[in-house]
């Protein structure tokens, strides 16, 4: 061929392929989200027991599964002996390598026995998936807990509220309705739906119709559409509205994770106030708290109710710091800024009717014992618990994905504290 065109044709036929290649790629079709093969899920999904399923032990459909709460779930599901199919997309939000972490206790959990416990790389959006993950799994409970979390984030990127919190819902709606109308969904709504109401302590008899963030009004959103499901075709929808949640391998944007990075790092920490001064609110609550009610929510399977999960007793965010402060044993650098827009001066739960129908008695305190924030209950001394440790090499800090995570992650190293990565081959659970 190059001796046909000559050197100058073979130069120029080179750099035509390689701008025909350019334009390919460019203009290819990319999937919205990555989605695992039918084949090889419904492969795995074949090693379900059939003791499991509509008539026998309990099959729970978690979303969200390597988020916060929902690995926390799970891991309390797969002790009471339910088996869980778990989807996570492993967005970066924040970095991936925490859910690798949480992934790669999950796994331990279910290399020792018990139930079934798999977690797919799958998007809450792909109804087709969630069709055949309901159908193939045997699915008796969903518990939906994907979602795009945080209020501030929603002023940066509204669109990514929309997708997740309302189209996913939605989606996850549709395909119940399709495979089995009688599977109970119990799903996160948030506190952030009370907005601007400032009526205390926050009761569901209270209107919800004041937002303050598009998080909240994506959270409120799902309340209505959830309404409408049930109206229209006989869903069994239960909303739970969480209250300021901290625990072991928490958020890196919630307040007690990133001020304790920056207590350790001699950082200066925010502390947001009011207009008048006065210090914002917030009534933390404990993970282990929050999924005894998501467990006694999905097992109560009510035809349409909303509750509150908080813990009663609001903490000015001072004494969180103050906490922190005692248990990581160095003195923070504070600064005040006023409230940020999307904020709210206070929350607090009364969790009256959580405690009628669900028996819900939230058990740890804030500070007070029992796995709260002082005794480190996931804050500063579990923040290195997050599946992220720092290192010294060779007189550099650098971070480390830690619990090698076993089969379909690839560990990664970047030093100078840029963070680490966990690669995903999609093609492995837990």
């Amino acid at each position: 061929m190059c001796c046909v065109l000559g050197r100058t044709g073979g130069v120029a036929l080179v750099a035509t392929l390689i701008v025909a290649a350019m334009l390919w790629w460019h203009n290819r079709v990319v999937p919205e989200y990555y989605s695992p093969a039918p084949w090889w899920l419904q492969s795995e999904l074949r090693q379900l027991p059939s003791a499991f399923g509509p008539g026998s032990r309990p099959v729970v459909l978690l979303t969200g599964m390597a988020g916060f709460i929902g690995y926390h779930t799970a891991v309390q599901l797969h002790a009471e002996g339910t088996a869980v199919i778990g989807i996570d997309n492993f967005n970066h939000y924040y970095d991936p390598a925490l859910k690798a972490a949480r992934a790669a206790h999950l796994r331990k959990a279910a290399a020792t026995g018990g139930a079934y416990l798999r977690l797919f790389q799958a998007d809450a959006c792909d109804g087709e998936m969630l069709k055949l993950l309901l159908r193939e799994g045997r699915v008796t409970h969903v518990i939906h807990l994907a979602a795009q979390a945080g209020v501030r984030y929603s002023l940066k990127k509204p669109l990514a509220y929309v997708e997740a919190n309302v189209r996913c819902f939605v989606t996850l709606l549709e395909a119940v309705k399709d495979v089995n109308k009688s599977i109970p969904i119990t799903y996160a709504s948030s506190s952030s739906v009370y907005g601007l109401n400032t009526e205390v302590p926050f009761s569901e008899k209270h209107r919800i119709d004041r937002q303050a963030s598009l998080y909240g009004a994506t959270k409120q959103s799902n309340e209505r559409i959830a309404h409408v499901y049930h109206h229209l075709h006989g869903l069994k929808l239960t909303g739970l509205r969480f209250f300021t949640v901290y625990g072991p391998l928490g958020r890196p944007d919630m307040a007690y994770f990133s001020f304790t990075q920056d207590i350790l790092s001699g950082r200066a920490i925010t502390e947001f106030r009011n207009p008048d001064g006065t210090e914002l609110m917030r009534d933390f609550t404990y993970v282990s708290d929050i999924v005894a009610g998501i467990v006694a929510a999905s097992r109560l399977a009510a035809p349409l109710e909303v509750f509150n999960l908080g813990n009663r007793k609001p903490e000015p965010v001072s004494r969180l710091i103050t906490l922190l402060e005692a248990g990581l044993g160095r003195k923070a650098n504070v600064r005040q800024a006023p409230i940020s827009a999307g904020d709210v001066p206070m929350t607090y739960a009364d969790v009256t009717h959580a405690a009628t129908l669900l028996g819900y008695q939230p058990q740890v305190r804030a500070g007070g014992g029992g796995g709260g924030l002082q005794d480190g209950g996931g804050v500063g001394i579990q923040a290195a618990g997050a599946g992220i440790v720092r290192e010294k090499v060779g007189g550099r800090a650098r971070r480390r994905c830690v619990e090698g995570v076993g089969r379909g992650f690839k560990p990664q190293v970047r030093a100078s504290g840029v963070g680490c990565s966990a690669g995903w081959d999609g093609e492995w659970p837990i």
